[in-house]
């Protein structure tokens, strides 16, 4: 749900924002789109590694194809109840768990995205999917999407996390690289010492775009971090209470230097969670009704502090 470590500051952002009438924006307007532009002088220099970024959980899941073969991520007693069509639509209410798109994220304020990718069984091109239980959109298609708010966008830093591969051998892993170099060019950074990483470094580059590989497969290409670079610490738990313990300590217990960290403020569903509230779906059985809202609220509020 955020991303990459608490800042030293509050980070003061507006609402999305349209420019006015006149083709512009007023000097009182401030835009989610362009936050990162908008950051006063002094944190320009402030090592990336210091902001508070915000960022999504399975980002690419506001879409998932309940006609598709279920997922290589899901377990064979998964996949054998799935023959039954009215099991694909319960899974694609624990499946989706954004309702926004890949641009809409973006233009709310989203920097860090969380993503997981797979072939599909049956395809012959070695396409690459994004994957949530069920199969999302083409990873190109997202990549094109995201591409094209950055060009508008020139200021803008984004992170994609690309941290699990599914049925995925090393000519899938190929293609997907090459789908990224083709999709961000130029905007793609090549890893360093993370503490050398500001917005003004990058500007200066052109560069907006870091791409974390959990997968050995990073130390072929430049433009490739590896994802030890990018810690995600993961509660595992449907407890507000113990989630929000989880977060402080892991917090507190960042590596000082050498990378980003990611905290996962996000509950899990378990098997009997899911099986209670099997109809209700993921954002009504665990968001709605478990008081995450005003637990989450209050834990924005102590970060940013």
């Amino acid at each position: 749900m955020l991303a990459v470590r608490k800042a030293r500051r509050k980070l003061r952002m507006g609402t999305i924002c349209s420019p006015n009438p006149s083709g512009t924006k007023t000097s009182s307007e401030v835009c989610n789109a362009d936050w990162m532009a908008s950051l006063p002088p002094h944190l320009h220099n402030l090592p990336l590694s210091n902001l508070a970024i915000p960022g999504s959980h399975d980002s690419f899941s506001y879409w998932v194809d309940e006609k598709s073969p279920v997922g290589p991520d899901q377990t064979q007693a998964i996949k054998r109840l799935a023959r039954i069509s009215l099991v694909k639509k319960l899974m694609k209410k624990w499946s989706v768990t954004q309702n926004l798109t890949f641009r809409e994220q973006l233009e709310a304020g989203i920097r860090y995205f969380d993503l997981r990718v797979s072939s599909k069984p049956g395809d012959a091109d070695q396409e690459i999917y994004f994957i949530h239980g069920l199969f999302g959109i083409k990873v190109w298609d997202g990549l094109m999407e995201i591409d094209s708010f950055l060009t508008q966008h020139p200021q803008e830093i984004i992170f994609l996390d690309f941290n699990h591969f599914y049925a995925m051998d090393e000519t899938h892993h190929k293609c997907l690289v090459l789908r990224i170099q083709e999709a961000f060019g130029n905007k793609l950074c090549p890893a360093c010492s993370v503490e050398s990483l500001t917005l003004r470094t990058l500007w200066e580059k052109n560069c907006q775009v870091l791409i974390f590989y959990h997968c050995p497969f990073y130390k072929q290409h430049p433009f490739l971090w590896p994802g030890k670079k990018i810690p995600a610490p993961w509660a595992n738990t449907t407890s507000v209470r113990k989630l929000i313990l989880f977060l402080e300590t892991t917090l507190s217990e960042r590596a000082p230097r050498g990378s980003f960290h990611v905290s996962q403020a996000i509950l899990t569903p378990r098997v009997k969670t899911i099986a209670r509230g099997l109809v209700g779906g993921l954002k009504n059985t665990l968001v709605h009704s478990n008081g995450w809202k005003s637990h989450g609220s209050s834990l924005l509020s102590q970060e940013r502090s």
